[in-house]
């Protein structure tokens, strides 16, 4: 049935088309048994799903990435449909705009998209309130970034604002650290900016009366040197563990003709075309630290065999987001169902 709906909602642009599908969903839960309704269609049975991470108990291991409800304007909604856990963002200090539209493209021959949003949010303090009228009692992560027009000396003040934001209501944090959207980010991936922010959030976190996991978010263009930079800073911080994958910058090996590409431009590449690099990076992280490392995989999860795949890798939990995009709202039902077999 989703299959022959998309075909209409991919004939209008990716950005509107989200908002209205997502109000028309709040409408639909607002409704006298529109609950019952989305959790009929989507309802997960969780036997032998459970997960316990993080001194976290997760009902299932499917959760949905960063970047589809920013501002935490859905979450009860979204635990209608099976989600296992909910993460927001990329929040900010202040709100911000993002990049010009339009910044989110189909590539559907690739079963992938490409976005250049630049972390467009209403800011940390506005998803904070959001939450504190949260019904339901699903896992939430808390996905933190840098205003852009903060320079990356300057950075670690950000990431501390909203880390105290979303403190008493988000029940995880992540570090992004990895957009390729955001001028310069990229660099506090490097060594020694990396270390000095983890740490500070590690020290402010020891401060709270109940620490919250901290996890890191990392690019899948990383080299196998990086890489064990970030496997050593992650154990010398003592971080809860790393969401591997963000969108990739690269264009390889795409279906879609090169000239449709170029003439989108700048952005990062997420859906089928980063499962694989999604997967060797999970695999290597989890080799090279002995399974010390948890990780929560992201990057091209369609079915439950690609769910299967990044579990077999070294993650624990996994999370979707063009594949949600592109296998409609019953992807949490079918890929719970495929692994309960």
């Amino acid at each position: 049935m989703y299959q022959l709906i998309k075909k209409l909602l991919f004939r209008v642009q990716p950005e509107k088309i989200h908002h209205l599908v997502m109000r028309g969903m709040k409408t639909i839960y607002a409704l006298p048994f529109g609950k019952n309704i989305l959790r009929a269609c989507c309802d997960v049975k969780t036997s032998g799903l459970e997960r316990e991470l993080f001194g976290l108990h997760f009902s299932n291991p499917v959760g949905l990435a960063a970047g589809f409800d920013k501002d935490a304007k859905y979450i009860d909604e979204l635990s209608c449909l099976g989600f296992g856990f909910v993460e927001i963002g990329t929040v900010t200090p202040l709100a911000q705009p993002g990049n010009d539209q339009p910044r989110l493209f189909r590539l559907p021959e690739d079963k992938a998209l490409i976005n250049r949003m630049g972390f467009n949010n209403e800011g940390a303090p506005a998803a904070a309130k959001r939450l504190q009228r949260k019904k339901s009692n699903i896992i939430v992560g808390g996905n933190i970034g840098k205003n852009k027009n903060t320079p990356n000396e300057e950075a670690v003040s950000d990431y501390e604002k909203c880390f105290h934001a979303l403190y008493d209501v988000a029940d995880y944090f992540v570090v992004n650290v990895s957009s390729p959207n955001t001028p310069n980010l990229r660099a506090l991936q490097e060594k020694e900016p990396l270390k000095q922010l983890l740490h500070h959030l590690q020290l402010l976190n020891a401060q709270k009366l109940k620490p919250k996991p901290i996890l890191l978010k990392i690019a899948p263009d990383l080299t196998n040197e990086q890489l064990d930079d970030i496997i050593e800073i992650v154990q010398e911080t003592k971080l809860a563990g790393i969401v591997a994958t963000n969108t990739t910058i690269s264009r390889e090996g795409l279906a879609t003709p090169a000239a449709t590409v170029t003439e989108i431009g700048a952005g990062g590449l997420s859906g089928l075309p980063v499962k694989e690099k999604s997967t060797a990076v999970i695999k290597y992280i989890h080799t090279r630290s002995k399974g010390s490392i948890p990780i929560i995989a992201a990057g091209g999860i369609f079915t439950a065999a690609d769910a299967q795949e990044k579990l077999d890798a070294g993650a624990s939990l996994v999370q979707v987001y063009t594949g949600f995009i592109y296998e409609g709202p019953t992807i949490v039902k079918k890929i719970c169902a495929g692994l309960r077999k």
